[in-house]
């Protein structure tokens, strides 16, 4: 998997060229729209919080039902499941589950606790969102 911001039109080539799944970073709506018009099967919005967060996510999806959306960059664990509910088929945690004073004293436990909390919450998420069958259709064949 390769995520990068604009320019992507070459990179999209070469991935779709091969087995590798690129999902291309975008701001805007236009960003967002070329990425998908371009080829790519998802779109990640990034930097979701500094763009809106969960309401952004939610304004993109009236206009852009149909593209797949993954919420980057300052998502928190325990706002995954208004992600979800708001059209995100997924969120980058990193920050998240790779906490700066635990990755600085090695406690990999905390690290553990954070990832564990994470994937619980994603399954909540899942578990709630009731998706309507034009957007799951969509969410199934970008996951194949």
């Amino acid at each position: 998997m390769l995520g990068c911001l604009l320019p992507f039109q070459d990179i999209m080539k070469d991935a779709q060229d091969s087995d590798v799944l690129y999902i291309p970073g975008a701001m805007t709506p236009t960003e967002i729209f070329s990425a998908y018009e371009t080829g790519a099967k998802m779109v990640k919005i990034y930097p979701v919080s500094a763009l809106g967060g969960i309401r952004y996510i939610s304004a993109l999806k009236k206009p852009f039902p149909h593209i797949p959306m993954v919420a980057s960059q300052g998502v928190t664990i325990d706002s995954i499941q208004d992600y979800v509910a708001q059209g995100a088929i997924a969120v980058v945690l990193s920050d998240s589950i790779f906490n700066k004073q635990a990755m600085a004293e090695n406690n990999f436990n905390v690290i553990h606790e954070l990832a564990q909390s994470a994937t619980s919450q994603g399954r909540k998420a899942v578990g709630r969102t009731s998706v309507d069958s034009r957007s799951q259709k969509s969410t199934q064949k970008c996951l194949r």
